[in-house]
């Protein structure tokens, strides 16, 4: 037999200690926004030049500082299914970790496939919701400054190397940094960072 808690008004609850509503997954393909600009968050993957993505990273890590400053607040839905700042800033801090092991498999191997990251399925088995939120922006910049320092020391023929992604898309590493730049621009823009 099971007993049924009273309920409880949403406001009253701790926020580490609700169980988040399910966030439908995002199935779409991406890689259109290497072709025409974002119309969500105005990114035009055509006008960032190789050498800028360095600085554009840094940039975008110091907005996640900003966002995960907000502390406990930062873990807030604004809706139903929508990531809380705090789960966006823990999916960017993966994304920057993701890409900087695609970029160096691109610099140190030829035509490399990349292994399959499914974000929703981090997002629920890492706990997101739960992480701290000054870990995280703490986290969040050593992977900017690491995958920034990267793309800082590529030179030359290096922006043409190949890689792949399971579903057949293709990169160069030029590519790869443009489309990648766009995750973390557009997610800042999800919460309001830009």
């Amino acid at each position: 037999m099971s007993i049924e808690p009273d309920p409880v008004e949403p406001d009253t609850v701790e926020p580490d200690t609700v169980e988040p509503d399910t966030v439908e997954p995002d199935g779409k393909d991406w890689t259109w926004v290497l072709r025409a600009p974002c119309p969500e968050c105005g990114y035009e993957a055509s006008s960032v030049q190789p050498a800028a993505l360095p600085r554009r990273i840094r940039t975008n890590a110091q907005e996640w500082v900003a966002v995960l400053a907000a502390g406990e607040s930062s873990r807030r839905r604004p809706a139903p299914g929508v990531w809380s700042p705090l789960e966006y800033g823990c999916h960017v801090r993966d994304v920057l970790q993701v890409f900087d092991r695609r970029l160096v498999l691109m610099l140190m191997q030829d035509d490399p496939l990349f292994d399959n990251w499914d974000q929703d399925a981090t997002a629920l088995a890492e706990r997101y919701a739960e992480q701290d939120p000054a870990a995280v922006s703490a986290e969040l910049v050593a992977a900017a400054e690491l995958i920034a320092d990267r793309f800082g020391a590529v030179r030359g023929e290096q922006w043409a190397r190949p890689g792949r992604r399971s579903d057949g898309s293709a990169f160069s590493v030029d590519s790869l940094g443009r489309y990648f730049l766009h995750d973390i621009v557009h997610h800042a823009h999800d919460v309001g960072a830009r």
